[in-house]
């Protein structure tokens, strides 16, 4: 992404911030595995939003108005030694050429210099409990500044939460971050394609699982978390990932998978027949999803109530679900009565970003959030029927169908960012002949 986005965001934030104020926030640290090998490395997402900076022992420093430079990063120094071994740094030099700071000094330098930064600034904007050992160094730098009153120096008044601001910036995407997650969904689709077209009976669920991460890297993404694969009664499990069972002829397979492309999320689960054909029982269970997820999608749009989508997605499925045979009752009393949590036990959808169950508040004060243009969230109804249920026919039984799209809000309705996946029973039959 262009680096003029990344400073477009440290304007707007500084304005929200105001003047006499100084933001401070850290990226992640790295993680160990085991014995020698640490996790491979992800930024903060708050910390690389405003950045673009993707090393670990970082830290970026806001303050606006500050003559010097407003912008300043706090990065590892350069070090060929260690370069040899473990990759090149930015260092200093490069945070400033190729990642838009005003100024930077080697991380080693920060007790140093911070405490004169906030020094006659009265509010800290920063995400105290995010980063505990950090906690206590800021906690510390403005305890310094204020044992030191009687010598003139003056500590900030208070601290207030950066993530308020930033995550509220989050969850408007700008036209480059829609491009980057129409990238992302398109890449996760040919994954999802590629794995009706190769599935068959016999299969290992981790070998489906591999033609989703061939997809993935080669078009130099990764998993933006670890993919669902779940045949037969694994279906019914809402978090499955062991994906270590036989796909066995006859059953469905639910697979949750989307890629992380250039630090942005995608997410679909398309649920279709090992081998290829629906059954009956099949058929109309996955139907009952769709219709519930096609009339769920119809409600996203600009002004509608962020809970709109899943109300009509509780609607249909209830209303399916008495057809069927599965509820008996009234739809009103059983919606009223949430007796359809027994077969669809999660909501519709979450925001989408560059978290998969990415930033953002739900609800403003006690009422549900209003859909605007920029945000991108997912619908994903589904039914999940294990075996033994009580009252349960057996034809039912291991039935999990789920059906997850990318919807972008626009200015007159919404955009399928995922819609290059068959979902339709007729598409996906064709797709795996």
């Amino acid at each position: 992404m262009n680096q003029k986005e990344f400073a477009r965001r440290r304007k707007q934030l500084m304005r929200m911030m105001g003047p006499d104020s100084i933001a401070i926030l850290p990226t992640n640290p790295e993680q160990p595995r085991n014995r020698d090998v640490v996790y491979p490395f992800r930024p903060d997402s708050d910390f690389f939003y405003l950045t673009g900076f993707a090393e670990p022992e970082a830290v970026a420093v806001l303050v606006p108005g500050r003559p010097h430079g407003e912008y300043l990063l706090f990065c590892r120094d350069r070090d060929m030694d260690m370069e040899i071994w473990n990759g090149r740094r930015a260092g200093p030099d490069g945070a400033v050429q190729d990642f838009g700071a005003d100024d930077a000094f080697p991380i080693g330098d920060i007790d140093e210099i911070l405490p004169g930064l906030l020094e006659s600034r009265e509010r800290v904007f920063y995400n105290m409990g995010a980063a505990p050992v950090f906690d206590k160094r800021v906690i510390g730098w403005v305890s310094e500044l204020r044992s030191q009153s009687r010598a003139g120096k003056h500590a900030p008044d208070e601290i207030v939460s950066l993530a308020h601001f930033v995550h509220d910036m989050r969850l408007y995407k700008s036209r480059a971050e829609i491009q980057v997650m129409r990238q992302a969904a398109n890449i996760a689709a040919r994954a999802h394609c590629r794995a009706m077209q190769v599935c068959q009976p016999g299969m290992m669920e981790y070998e489906l699982e591999a033609e989703y991460l061939h997809e993935f890297r080669r078009a130099g993404g990764e998993p933006a978390y670890p993919s669902i694969v779940g045949g037969g009664e694994n279906a019914c499990i809402l978090h499955y990932t062991e994906n270590n069972a036989p796909l066995n002829d006859g059953e469905l397979v639910l697979i949750d998978a989307g890629v992380e492309h250039e630090y942005y999320a995608s997410d679909i689960t398309r649920c279709f027949p090992v081998n290829g054909r629906f059954s009956d029982a099949q058929r109309s269970i996955y139907e009952l999803v769709l219709e519930s997820q096609l009339a769920a999608i119809e409600e996203v749009y600009p002004g509608n109530s962020w809970n709109a989508p899943h109300e009509a997605a509780v609607k249909i499925l209830t209303k399916g679900l008495v057809k069927l045979g599965l509820l008996k009752g009234r739809t009103a009393a059983l919606i009223k009565e949430q007796s359809y949590r027994r077969f669809y036990m999660h909501r519709t959808g979450h925001w989408l970003g560059m978290d998969v169950h990415d930033v953002g508040d739900y609800k403003v004060g006690e009422e549900w959030r209003v859909l605007e243009s920029g945000m991108v969230l997912t619908v994903e109804p589904g039914l999940y029927i294990a075996a033994g249920g009580k009252g349960v026919p057996r034809k039912w039984w291991n039935i999990g169908v789920r059906i997850e799209d990318d919807v972008l809000v626009t200015r007159d309705g919404h955009d399928v960012l995922s819609k290059h996946v068959p979902k339709t029973v007729d598409e996906i039959e064709a797709l795996m002949a």
